[in-house]
């Protein structure tokens, strides 16, 4: 494909299409409560043992995210994308062929945490950086993608587990995700470098990482960050445990836990995402904030039956796939759009973190109340960091950039 001969108006198109294509193979890794049971049987280990699995690819999805800004400055976008395809196939093959527990945790959690890190972050905000004056619209394309990929997934994974079994089944997605990246990548460009010259007030609020590392808002969003992947990524990974423990669902009826989540998951990511570009973003991480406050004030506070059970979820998981779509976005009005990867990488750590804190903390405390009240308290606290956190001062003259 000859580069020069399309015009910037198609490649930023084509660039939006290979990323939706590429983020729809990412988000499969989600469906991965599916396979915990069947692998527990294979390798013979606890369900927590194997769950652990998840964590660890979380890890390694944001340690590849805060890398993917230098590789993409090495590689180009392109290829960096092309490489994360092939490791995640690399990934999965390995973990159809895994017998015990070592090997599950280094190709399913670390690899294909790494492939889906190193492609996820570095894709989506390339296409951020290709449409600056719609950041919010097109965050909730790209996450959105992400987002059905897990619900399309888990029909394919669910579809392939009873038919071709669990080796199989990894091979086969394997395959097809990496496909899926590859033709995404091979339709993407690298976003131009955003030119200060025509406008100063741009360059006034373009800081480096290492500039931006020394201002208390870089901290206060980063806690904001880590709070909202820690009570998002906990109770959906422990959804199912909660329904049939705290709840006394049927096994069965615990499970539909896994479709609301992704509804409102979804749903989250395109209302708030578009809602952003509307309003002041920092406003509508407030309104997720009070949202993910709501449900778990329900799981914390309540005697729950099943509707306010699928409620308190849908309010996390809505808030959490709001929080995620708005934030890149939010980070680019901080500190501006070049830096976007590096600045948003290093935040983006959060998400590693907090999906290993919320597990780690229930299984030292043993139970759901202690990890609850301690995201309730972070959550309280990132609220009122929300209200009070300004722009940093440097760029007081530029006006209100919020709202950009």
């Amino acid at each position: 494909m000859k580069a020069t001969a399309l015009s910037p108006a198609r490649m930023r198109l084509l660039t939006l299409i290979g990323t939706v294509i590429t983020q729809f193979a990412l988000g499969s890794v989600y469906t991965w409560s599916l396979f915990n049971g069947q692998l527990a049987q294979k390798l013979d280990a606890p369900v927590s043992q194997v769950a652990f699995s998840f964590g660890l690819l979380s890890l390694g999805l944001a340690i590849a995210s805060s890398l993917a800004g230098k590789l993409q400055e090495r590689f180009g976008v392109r290829n960096v994308t092309i490489g994360a395809g092939v490791l995640m196939a690399t990934g999965f093959w390995l973990t159809a062929h895994a017998d015990n527990l070592m090997m599950l945790y280094l190709s399913a959690g670390i690899l294909i945490g790494l492939a889906d890190g190193a492609g996820y972050l570095l894709t989506l905000s390339n296409c951020v950086k290709w449409f600056p004056e719609r950041k919010g619209l097109i965050s909730a394309c790209s996450i959105g993608a992400y987002g059905l990929g897990s619900l399309g997934f888990k029909f394919i994974c669910g579809a392939l587990l009873s038919t071709q079994g669990l080796e199989n089944t990894f091979l086969i997605w394997g395959g097809l995700a990496m496909s899926m990246i590859i033709a995404g990548a091979l339709l993407m460009h690298d976003a131009p470098v955003r030119q200060a010259a025509d406008n100063t007030q741009r360059a006034a609020r373009d800081y480096t990482l290492a500039q931006s590392v020394r201002l208390p808002q870089y901290w206060m969003l980063a806690l904001m960050f880590l709070t909202a992947c820690m009570s998002g990524l906990y109770v959906i990974g422990v959804a199912k445990d909660i329904g049939e423990v705290l709840v006394h669902l049927s096994a069965q009826t615990a499970a539909s836990a896994v479709t609301v989540i992704a509804v409102a998951n979804l749903s989250g990511r395109l209302i708030l995402g578009v809602l952003s570009d509307k309003m002041a973003r920092i406003r509508v991480i407030s309104l997720a904030q009070m949202i993910s406050l709501l449900g778990m004030s329900i799981l914390l506070f309540t005697r729950m039956t099943e509707t306010t059970f699928f409620l308190s979820l849908a309010c996390v998981a809505f808030s959490f796939g709001g929080t995620i779509t708005v934030f890149p976005s939010l980070v680019s009005d901080f500190f501006g759009l070049n830096n976007l990867t590096k600045n948003y990488g290093l935040i983006y750590l959060g998400f590693g973190i907090g999906s290993v804190l919320g597990s780690l903390v229930a299984s030292l405390s043993g139970g759901f109340t202690v990890t609850f009240s301690l995201i309730m308290t972070l959550l309280v606290l990132s609220f009122i960091l929300s209200l009070s956190i300004r722009l940093p001062q440097r760029q007081a003259l530029a006006g209100p950039l919020l709202h950009h």
